[in-house]
């Protein structure tokens, strides 16, 4: 009997020492060694350029220190996030954050290559500050955010969070009405520049997640019926038609095409997750259609930005407008086309091609820096790690154990997807330009901290499902 005491009593130990073993998180520890590799290979590969006499000219040098506190610091942070998961939130899905982790390296390290190029020595330092800034903001997210259904009880003031974060771009878009710059979702508070765009998806997302998750039975019947159409009752409708209302001010007022798009886009995607109507879908993409097509008779920004799309250059060849064009109005797409063309399979080498000859080559074109250097397979590589992020968020949405949870984790994924598709398809030349910033990799504050509020959500909406499905 004392044999089988014994036999247990280190049984249990062994079961509680293999329990403690797994709460260490390795999988996140280990898929977070994947990008710190990845990270060290590339600060060699730029200190290598660096030192080599032969380098192009188009290669300004990078001192040491600004090429190796950016890197360095960023495994560190990510390296005490992954403590952070460990102590605090074991339960968290282990992927997600070493993927964006990976994403958001790249960004510093193609920030610290292009810094010296635009006078910018400590552009790399800044996108770790901007990254150590955007990741203490998601913890922070997940330590506040205990209850997420807590949200959908104010949904209605997330929908005028939305309007008041757009009233001061409204007013100034008004102003310019007749004139000037184009684009009116950046704000100016002092020294810090503020893109509304960034935070608005975030409430956009809270809001319909809310709306549906409390209005889906209404939704799913049908008490008006216009021809093979069949609506809910217009009290329903009336939210939704404001939501809309926002985008289609933002497209005429504001003339920010990207956030518009963003906004509708969500819309779409979320109707049809939380009904499951193709007609609704249908409806709404004839709506759009019909939109665009009345924005493009009336706005001239709109035939310009289409103009650049639909132009070939072959058959403008030797004429003036093959000449405005590239010198113009297209010379930002078409310059990124070449860039994009001379990386070829494998690219030109971290540090080696002639990315900065891009215009905003640091946000809205930063892609085209990495097809440059990285090439097609590094490109399809980056590609890859946006579908694993898309996947994972939307394995937390159908994991998650109640329906706003699972509206919300769907809706905040697809303002991923959204996001990455729309920028890649105006980069090859398939979408007009936006101004939308690529998640993670594009430089500045606002893009990343929005995007890590996102992960924040995402990974607390994990973590409160398993800790709720093993009973704790």
């Amino acid at each position: 009997m004392a044999q089988m005491a014994h036999t247990t009593q280190q049984g249990q130990s062994t079961s509680r020492l293999s329990g403690r073993l797994q709460s260490l998180r390795w999988t996140e520890l280990t898929l977070l060694i994947i990008p710190g590799i990845i990270l060290v290979l590339c600060m060699i590969q730029l200190l290598l350029v660096n030192l080599d006499p032969n380098t192009a000219v188009n290669f300004k040098k990078l001192s040491l220190f600004n090429g190796l506190i950016p890197i360095l610091g960023f495994i560190a942070v990510t390296l005490g996030v992954h403590i952070v998961f460990v102590i605090f939130f074991k339960k968290a899905d282990q992927f997600l954050f070493p993927l964006v982790a990976l994403l958001s390296g790249l960004g510093v390290i193609m920030m610290t290559r292009l810094g010296p190029n635009l006078f910018i020595p400590t552009l790399g330092s800044r996108q770790l500050l901007w990254a150590i800034l955007a990741m203490v903001v998601c913890v922070g997210v997940m330590f506040v955010l205990r209850n997420v259904e807590w949200l959908s009880r104010y949904k209605y003031t997330w929908m005028l969070f939305c309007l008041a974060v757009l009233i001061p771009a409204l007013i100034n878009g008004i102003k310019t009405l007749h004139g000037g710059d184009p684009t009116r979702d950046t704000l100016g508070v002092g020294t810090l520049q503020i893109q509304p765009s960034e935070f608005l998806k975030i409430g956009v997302a809270i809001f319909f997640a809310g709306y549906f998750n409390d209005n889906l039975d209404v939704l799913a019947q049908s008490y008006y019926r216009i021809g093979w159409l069949r609506l809910p009752p217009l009290r329903q409708l009336g939210p939704l038609v404001f939501i809309l209302g926002i985008s289609l001010l933002s497209f005429l007022v504001i003339r920010e095409l990207g956030l518009a798009m963003l906004i509708y886009g969500l819309f779409l995607c979320m109707t049809y997750i939380a009904t499951g109507k193709g007609s609704y879908t249908v409806f709404n993409l004839i709506v759009f259609v019909v939109l665009a097509m009345v924005g493009y008779a009336l706005l001239s920004y709109v035939r310009q930005r289409f103009a650049t799309v639909v132009f070939n250059p072959l058959v403008g060849m030797g004429t003036t407008n093959y000449e405005n064009y590239v010198t113009g109005t297209g010379a930002q797409i078409f310059q990124g086309l070449i860039g994009l063309a001379s990386g070829g399979i494998f690219g030109a080498g971290l540090g080696m091609g002639d990315p900065t000859s891009i215009p905003v080559i640091t946000s809205d074109m930063v892609l085209t820096a990495y097809g440059e250097e990285f090439g097609l397979a590094g490109l399809f590589a980056i590609m890859g790690i946006y579908l694993l992020i898309i996947y994972r968020g939307f394995r937390i949405a159908t994991q998650a154990n109640d329906n706003f949870s699972k509206l919300l984790a769907a809706g905040l994924t697809s303002v991923f997807a959204l996001q990455t598709m729309i920028i890649c398809a105006y980069i090859v030349k398939i979408f007009p330009l936006t101004g939308i910033p690529l998640p993670f990799l594009s430089n500045g504050v606002n893009a990343l901290v929005a995007n890590f509020i996102i992960i924040g959500i995402l990974l607390r909406i994990s973590h409160n499902t398993a800790v709720e499905n093993e009973g704790y």
